[in-house]
């Protein structure tokens, strides 16, 4: 019987690519494409009948990382490789956490992404030999990577930066905007940013944990 993929990625191109890569075997079928995690969810609840899901990173709404969590949760059956340009410690340790069953990079050869389906799909975890030599080195060091990660999520771009620091002086989005010469949205968008970066739920807690960090 056929296996059933599912592509999920916002770059039509790249989607494009893939499903090309997938036609050469008779075995695989592509059921659908995704443009992003929340776009896979709502096709999934229409139609779970899906072995495995091609999933990228990087993409709005929802990314590869959330969507994965969100499938596991759901749908523990269905495997999930992280198909993806990066390779970076920070994205393979949250994919994996996420409940990824393997990590492959885009720019894998088609017999080496089907090889890689098909021993993912018989419980094994497919990784890119590079991917592979991180996890180990994340494995071994976990406490050190825990830190790092932590550091990198508490840096704010100088725009970012500069919203919190007149939020701190309790100005509201349209007199930040006014003075950072921002459109209200731009500002919204950019606090929510701040508060995802800080790990807060509001503007106190972003202020004091700024604080807290020497931010501003």
């Amino acid at each position: 019987m056929n296996k059933r993929i599912v592509i999920t990625d916002d770059n039509h191109f790249l989607t494009k690519v893939i499903g090309e890569k997938l036609s050469f075997f008779e075995d695989l079928k592509l059921k659908f494409t995704a443009q992003n995690g929340k776009d896979l969810l709502g096709q999934l609840e229409a139609d779970s009948v899906v072995d495995l899901i091609l999933m990228d990173i990087e993409m709005p709404e929802m990314n590869g990382i959330e969507a994965t969590a969100e499938v596991k949760k759901r749908y523990p059956q269905i495997k999930i490789v992280m198909l993806t340009v990066f390779d970076n410690d920070e994205n393979i340790f949250n994919s994996i956490k996420a409940g990824a069953d393997g990590y492959l990079l885009k720019e894998v050869d088609p017999q080496t992404l089907y090889n890689g389906i098909i021993e993912t799909l018989n419980g094994g975890a497919a990784m890119t030999p590079s991917i592979a030599l991180k996890t180990l080195k994340l494995l071994r060091n976990p406490v050190e990577f825990q830190f790092r990660k932590e550091e990198e999520e508490i840096k704010l771009s100088a725009r970012e930066i500069d919203v919190l620091e007149q939020l701190s002086k309790g100005l509201s989005y349209t007199l930040i905007a006014e003075n950072l010469f921002l459109s209200p949205s731009t500002v919204r968008k950019h606090i929510e940013n701040i508060y995802k970066k800080l790990q807060v739920h509001n503007k106190l807690e972003a202020i004091q944990k700024a604080e807290k960090n020497k931010l501003i």
